[in-house]
């Protein structure tokens, strides 16, 4: 059994205690750390026996591993000495909210001894797995447009960490998109340019934007787009992928918990018909389209990210959102905030991702153009 600490009881902390024990045959909340000890207590009702902390510092004799769920301002600091400490860290993304900082974190990374991933929780998702592989391995050929949408309504209150780009670390895109940001990397490859246009029109709870628009061009000639925001009243296709490819248009429908696969029924001629072209077993649901793959959506994600994080602990591996990993999508962030800021389109070549000891993207010889 792994002793788990939970640092940070609010948002993403109070969360994530909801699940754990689905995990309990593997792992035992131990600790709960709160600088607000009565939302502290309030958790801990669903973690008998835990230690309950305003400090982690107090409770460090008391873990094997912690969950980091803590304002982003706060990632480097606490996430340094816990791995000081040699404890386990699940850190909640992004990273850290400046480049510097990441590098340090990076610099401080032992794994798997101890372990430090990053939580890009959606890399663990079964739907956007399968739905990655596709891609990836061009079942249905190759990809030339992929779209995210991602709408939702966050409006916390007036003075809340979330608001402001000092503690935050930017926008929706950097504290939500740069989920999205990380799949198109995985999934598509090395991106070459992109813009981003952002705005807190709708969202004016937000230093900077609450609605995020980015197109990127990778370096195969295949275009990815991101649509977020923190301001929807309504939606249609809440969490949503599309991906055109060279047979048809794959199609993701998060809250379904499917994957489509659509063709014209009377399409190009060299193309098989759409029931010879799906695995056996698929629905058709529509001449033009069938039912690739699906899955409950009770299950959580968040469950298989723990229980990756506890595979790496008791195999002693790295995990697939390391701490390298994890920096480029923020990198690219970076730049397309660079890049808006100054109305010129990103250069997003050379960002370190078949590069692993390239210095800061400050430091680079490329212009941005």
């Amino acid at each position: 059994m792994i002793r788990l600490g939970l640092i940070g009881c609010g948002g993403m902390g109070g969360g994530f205690i909801h699940r754990l024990s689905e995990l309990g045959d593997r792992l035992c909340v131990s600790a709960l750390v709160d600088i607000d000890i009565d939302r502290a207590n309030e958790v801990a009702k669903e973690a008998p026996g835990a230690r309950v902390a305003a400090d982690y510092r107090d409770v460090m004799d008391d873990v094997d591993a912690v969950i980091i769920a803590l304002p982003h301002h706060l990632h480097h600091g606490v996430t340094l000495d816990i791995l000081k400490a040699d404890k386990h860290v699940l850190l909640e993304k992004p990273m850290a909210n400046t480049e510097q900082q990441c590098l340090d974190l990076i610099a401080a990374d032992r794994s798997p001894d101890p372990v430090l991933t990053i939580g890009y929780v959606m890399r663990y998702d079964p739907l956007w797995t399968e739905m990655g592989r596709l891609i990836r391995e061009q079942v249905y050929g190759e990809v030339f447009h992929l779209s995210i949408w991602t709408e939702q309504l966050t409006h916390p209150p007036e003075n809340s960490w979330h608001n402001k780009i000092a503690t935050l670390g930017g926008g929706q895109l950097f504290s939500h998109g740069c989920h999205y940001i990380d799949l198109m990397l995985h999934w598509m490859g090395r991106p070459v340019e992109g813009m981003h246009i952002g705005t807190n029109f709708g969202t004016p709870w937000m230093e900077r934007e609450g609605t995020s628009d980015v197109v990127i061009k990778f370096e195969n000639g295949a275009l990815g787009y991101h649509m977020g925001t923190w301001g929807a009243r309504g939606s249609r296709l809440g969490y949503s992928v599309h991906a055109h490819t060279e047979q048809g248009m794959l199609e993701l429908n998060h809250k379904q918990g499917r994957i489509y696969l659509h063709r014209f029924e009377h399409g190009d001629g060299d193309l098989p018909g759409l029931a010879a072209s799906v695995p056996p077993g698929a629905a058709l649901d529509s001449p033009d389209c069938a039912t690739i793959f699906s899955i409950d959506q009770t299950a959580k994600a968040t469950n298989a990210e723990v229980a990756a994080f506890l595979d790496c602990i008791e195999q002693k591996r790295k995990p697939e959102t390391d701490a390298r990993t994890a920096l480029q999508s923020l990198r690219v962030i970076w730049r397309l905030y660079e890049a808006e800021d100054a109305c010129r389109i990103a250069d997003l070549r050379g960002l370190g991702l078949d590069r692993p000891d390239e210095q800061r993207h400050g430091e680079r010889k490329r212009s941005l153009c």
